[in-house]
C-alpha cells in the first residue's frame, strides 16, 4: 500500500494534493526526497528488479516534447478523430471544477468505441499502439501520456466499452503528483474495472481483491473524487460507449497563473500571454492582424482547431465549451488561387505520389504581409503558416499555400516533420513554387511585374494614360521588428495611387489578354505540373480591386 504523504498540500482542502512546483518547465527540476535505501534492498531480495524500471520523472521529461500546450490538446483531439471509424460523432472540450479544492479541470469526452480493460492498460502503457492504419493519425503510442502530462500534473480516465456483448467500465489514474509525493521510483498506474450484469455494476477483479481495494484507495486519495459512487457518476452522461479524460492540477506560468485561460472568453480556451505581439505598426493594421487566423491560432483553441483538419467532417464535431467549432478550409479563403501538382521522388521502388498544392494570395493582400505554407499529414495540420521564404524578402509576400504531405513523417509532437532528405527536397520545391507564382501574379495585388515582358506592358499602360506626374516609386522597405516579429505590412516595391489604379484597371486586363499565365517549371528535379489558374481578373473585379486598394493605401 503506497504511503500517503501529509505535507505539501499548499492549502488544498478535502484531501486533494498538488506538487510544490506548479510550473511545467520547472517541475522536472523540482526535487523531492527519494525512497529510503532500505526499499532498494527489499526489492532486490524479493526479485522486483527482474524488470526495467521507469522513474516517474520520465513522465515529465517525456511531456517536454510538447513545447506548445495546444500541441498537447490536439493529440487528445486526434484520439477522438481516430474513433470516427468506431462510431464517434463528437469530442467535447470543456472546463470543470475539482470539488476538493475548487480548481479548474480540463475535460475531454467523446462517444467513440471506448476501451475495454486490456485497451485502457495499453493506453496507459508507454509506447504501445495498435494504430497501424493508413488513415489514423496516432501511431507512436505515446500521445496520451505526453499530452496529459504536458497540460497538468494528473489525469484520470473513465471509459465504457462493449466487446462481445460484455459491457465494461474502467478507470485509470495517471498521477505525477501521487508518484512524486509518495516517493515512487517506478511508474504505478492504479486501475479499476467494473462489469455491467443485469443492469447492475459489479467490480471486475483480475488480481486479488486486496489489489483492487488498494487501487480504489489510491484513486480516492489522489483524484478529485471521494467515493466509489462519485467515480461511477462520471459514467452517467456517457452513452453505451465512450471515453472521458479529466486533467487536473493544471500547470501554471512563472507568474503563478494558469497557462490556460478559461475566463476571458466563455466559448474558448486561450493561451495566456501568447497573443500580445501582432507585429503591427499602426492601429488599423493591428486590428486586422489580430482577427486573422494566422495570429489567433497561436492563443485561441477555437481558431487553432478550426483549421486543424484539412477535410471537413461529415458526422463529427469538435464542441468547445458547449459550442461547435466551425471548420475552415484555408484554400477556400485565397484569391487568385492556382493549383499545382508536385510529384516527389519518394523511393525507387515505391508507387508514384502526386501532391496537390493550392497556392494564392491572402484575402487581405497587399495591406497585410501574412504568408506561409500550411502542411497537413493524414488530414492533420502539422505546420501552420510555415515561412518557407525569408520574412525580410518581398518575394512571396501575402502568398499562402496548402498541401497534404503524406509521403513524409511528422515528428513525435506532430508540430514539425522529421528533417529527412525528402523533407528538404519538399522545402526546396515549395520555395520555387512560391517564387514562380509571385513572378506570375504579383501585379494583381499592386506590385510591379517581375517578368520583363509584363513590366514593359505595365509601363506602356502608364504612358498611355497621359496623366502628368504619374511616376513609379521603388522604395526598399526596412524590416521593422516589433517584439521579435517582422511587420511586413506594406509592399517592398509599390506604386503611388494613380499608378496603382492604372495597373489594376488597364495593365491587369492587358496582361491577362496577352496570355501570360503559366508557371515555369524549368529546373525542377521532380515533376511540377500546372493544373490550372483560378481567380482570373475580369473588368468588374479590376474595378473592385482598384477601389479596395485605394482604401487600403489610404489607411496605410
Amino acid at each position: 500500500m503506497p504511503a500517503v504523504m501529509s505535507g505539501g498540500t499548499a492549502g488544498v482542502d478535502g484531501g486533494g494534493r498538488s506538487l510544490d512546483c506548479r510550473s511545467f518547465w520547472k517541475a522536472g527540476a523540482s526535487e523531492t526526497p527519494s525512497a529510503p535505501i532500505r526499499e532498494f534492498h527489499d526489492a532486490l531480495e524479493t526479485g522486483d528488479f527482474d524488470r526495467a524500471r521507469v522513474h516517474p520523472k520520465f513522465l515529465h521529461t517525456n511531456a517536454t516534447s510538447h513545447k506548445w500546450a495546444f500541441g498537447a490538446i490536439s493529440e487528445l483531439l486526434d484520439n477522438a478523430v481516430d474513433e470516427i471509424c468506431n462510431g464517434a460523432t463528437f469530442i467535447k472540450v470543456d472546463k470543470s471544477t475539482n470539488t476538493k479544492d475548487n480548481s479548474p479541470m480540463l475535460v475531454f469526452q467523446d462517444d467513440g468505441g471506448g476501451m475495454d480493460p486490456e485497451g485502457v492498460r495499453q493506453c496507459m502503457s508507454l509506447g504501445f499502439s495498435t494504430k497501424k492504419s493508413k488513415t489514423t493519425i496516432g501511431q507512436y503510442g505515446n500521445g496520451f501520456k505526453t499530452s496529459t502530462m504536458r497540460l497538468g500534473a494528473d489525469a484520470i480516465v473513465f471509459t465504457r466499452a462493449i466487446r462481445e456483448n460484455n459491457v465494461t467500465l474502467s478507470i485509470g489514474l495517471l498521477s505525477y503528483t501521487f508518484l512524486r509525493r509518495t516517493m515512487k521510483d517506478d511508474i504505478v498506474v492504479p486501475m479499476l474495472d467494473f462489469v455491467v450484469q443485469d443492469g447492475q455494476i459489479a467490480p471486475l477483479v483480475y488480481g486479488s481483491q486486496g489489489d483492487w481495494d488498494s487501487s480504489l484507495k489510491i484513486i480516492l486519495d489522489w483524484s478529485p473524487f471521494s467515493s466509489k459512487e462519485e467515480l461511477l457518476q462520471q459514467f452517467e452522461d456517457m452513452d453505451s460507449h465512450g471515453t472521458k479524460v479529466l486533467i487536473y492540477n493544471l500547470w501554471m506560468n512563472d507568474d503563478g497563473l494558469l497557462e490556460l485561460d478559461f475566463d476571458d472568453d466563455d466559448e474558448d480556451i486561450l493561451l495566456r500571454d501568447q497573443g500580445q505581439n501582432s507585429g503591427a505598426s499602426t492601429k488599423v493594421q493591428k486590428e486586422i492582424i489580430q482577427q486573422h487566423i494566422s495570429h489567433r491560432l497561436r492563443f485561441s483553441l477555437r481558431a487553432y482547431s478550426s483549421i486543424l483538419y484539412l477535410k471537413k467532417f461529415e458526422n463529427f464535431q469538435i464542441i468547445l465549451r458547449g459550442k461547435p467549432v466551425e471548420q475552415i478550409n484555408i484554400a477556400n479563403e485565397l484569391k487568385f488561387k492556382k493549383v499545382v501538382t508536385y510529384k516527389p521522388q519518394v523511393a525507387y521502388d515505391s508507387q508514384v505520389v502526386s501532391v496537390r498544392v493550392d497556392i494564392g494570395f491572402a484575402k487581405e493582400a497587399p495591406v497585410l504581409g501574412i504568408f506561409g505554407i500550411n502542411v497537413y499529414h493524414k488530414n492533420r495540420l502539422i505546420m501552420p503558416f510555415w515561412k518557407v521564404l525569408q520574412e525580410a524578402s518581398s518575394r512571396g509576400r501575402s502568398v499562402i499555400g496548402v498541401l497534404e504531405a503524406n509521403f513524409i513523417e511528422p515528428a513525435h509532437d506532430k508540430q514539425d516533420f522529421e528533417r529527412t532528405p525528402l523533407f528538404i527536397r519538399l522545402e526546396t520545391k515549395l520555395k520555387q513554387i512560391i517564387v514562380d507564382y509571385w513572378k506570375e501574379k504579383c501585379h494583381l495585388i499592386g506590385y510591379q511585374p517581375i517578368d520583363p515582358k509584363l513590366r514593359s506592358q505595365y509601363k506602356a499602360a502608364l504612358k498611355d494614360s497621359g496623366g502628368p506626374g504619374v511616376k513609379i516609386r521603388h522604395e526598399a522597405s526596412t524590416a521593422q521588428k516589433t517584439g521579435g516579429h517582422l511587420s511586413n505590412l506594406l509592399p517592398q516595391t509599390y506604386d503611388d495611387e494613380a499608378a496603382f489604379r492604372l495597373t489594376a484597371n488597364r495593365a491587369g486586363s492587358a496582361l491577362h489578354s496577352s496570355g501570360q499565365g503559366s508557371m515555369d517549371s524549368a529546373g525542377l528535379e521532380e515533376d511540377l505540373v500546372d493544373i490550372g489558374s483560378l481567380g482570373v481578373l475580369d473588368p468588374n473585379c479590376n474595378e473592385k480591386l482598384s477601389e479596395e486598394n485605394l482604401v487600403l493605401f489610404t489607411r496605410a
